[in-house]
């Protein structure tokens, strides 16, 4: 049986969107276990939530300390080799379609005021 597709649009009702919210945490917190226990990798999550007043880790505190200090050990060079932000990885997919399909694709990003 195959999902249906989610239409992504920002949930008005306040209620839902946090338990929308907390289910999706719940899912992506299983995920982060999984990915760590299948390919044997130290891995951390830290989440924000406008409805909690501390911030949600995974696996505890102590965890995330010790990949952050691991990532802190590397090399500058390694470090933003591994590093992406939103930007920079959307300019690359984009890049790439673009060789693919064989046309160039201009696009420009406007932040979010």
């Amino acid at each position: 049986m195959t999902r249906k597709k989610l239409k992504l649009a920002f949930i008005t009702n306040d209620s839902a969107r946090k338990a929308t919210f907390n289910k999706w945490k719940k899912g992506l917190m299983k995920k982060v276990s999984e990915l760590s226990i299948l390919c044997n990798i130290d891995i951390c999550a830290i989440i924000h939530s406008p409805y909690e007043s501390q911030l949600e880790v995974w696996p505890d505190t102590r965890g995330v300390h010790h990949v952050l200090a691991q990532f802190k050990r590397m090399p500058r060079m390694e470090q933003s080799k591994k590093m992406v932000n939103q930007e920079s990885f959307i300019q690359k997919r984009i890049a790439k379609a673009s060789e693919q399909w064989g046309f160039a694709i201009m696009i420009q990003v406007q932040p979010k005021v």
